[in-house]
């Protein structure tokens, strides 16, 4: 991820939070809404129920290096928040990579119906 891709205020997370469609499934929430950008737009929220420091940032790690290795998945204009519910400690990075595919293309499948 770039840093041009990056969500950093707290008002734009609300916007999309409270405004945006969304996507659950065990591990993720995805929100994700339509924006003006010419490429998608990521925020990362990981709770502090995820653990301490290290742990959380080896978290936001391994999405980040998921979102860059499946751009593909996201449409261009949209902009997505990734929250990470607390069962996702437990996980390697292969089974995170796979439950985060799997909701994207549910995902995309009902943005295809609409």
């Amino acid at each position: 991820m770039k840093k041009y891709e990056v969500i950093k205020k707290n008002d734009d997370f609300n916007d999309i939070i409270k405004t945006g469609k969304y996507i659950k499934s065990k591990y993720y929430n995805i929100y994700y809404k339509d924006g003006f950008n010419k490429y998608p737009m990521f925020g990362l929220a990981v709770s502090k129920k995820c653990g301490n420091a290290v742990e959380k940032n080896k978290i936001k790690r391994r999405l980040r290096m998921i979102i860059d290795n499946h751009k593909k998945m996201f449409k261009n204009t949209y902009n997505y928040i990734i929250m990470v519910k607390r069962d996702i400690i437990s996980l390697s990075y292969e089974v995170m990579e796979d439950e985060l595919i799997k909701s994207l293309e549910r995902g995309n499948n009902e943005k295809n119906k609409d």
